[in-house]
């Protein structure tokens, strides 16, 4: 009777355990295509805007210089915690817009992961 109950007992956790796997999956399955979902229409929502951020400087954790696209003028802004500081107007020929455009190519996650391990092994 013994050994009967200490069977069913393991053939119930294990089932458990099966049970938990399958429901993590899914959630995980679930998680992703809801990002790429959500990706998709925030890529659409900015796609057909005025408004573009060309580039970004980190001046500390808190503090940033952005160069802004507004419309046909392109702005820089300083950017706190809780502040946005407009600086000056840009001209277009002032700018090197070459590394804003390959910014915006469509790379696969894999492809940037290995240019960021690429990077970490010429250190």
């Amino acid at each position: 009777m013994n050994v009967l109950m200490t069977s069913y007992s393991r053939l119930s956790s294990f089932a458990q355990l099966i049970t938990l796997l399958i429901v993590f999956v899914f959630v995980l399955a679930l998680t992703f295509y809801a990002t790429k979902w959500m990706a998709k229409i925030q890529k659409n929502q900015f796609k057909n805007s005025n408004i573009r951020v060309i580039e970004t400087f980190r001046l500390n954790n808190t503090k940033y210089i952005q160069i802004v696209k507004l419309g046909e003028k392109y702005v820089a802004i300083a950017v706190g915690k809780d502040t946005v500081t407009y600086l000056t107007e840009l001209d277009e020929s002032e700018l090197d817009l070459t590394k804003a455009m390959e910014g915006t190519s469509n790379l696969e996650f894999h492809e940037i992961l290995k240019k960021v391990k690429d990077i970490n092994r010429k250190k």
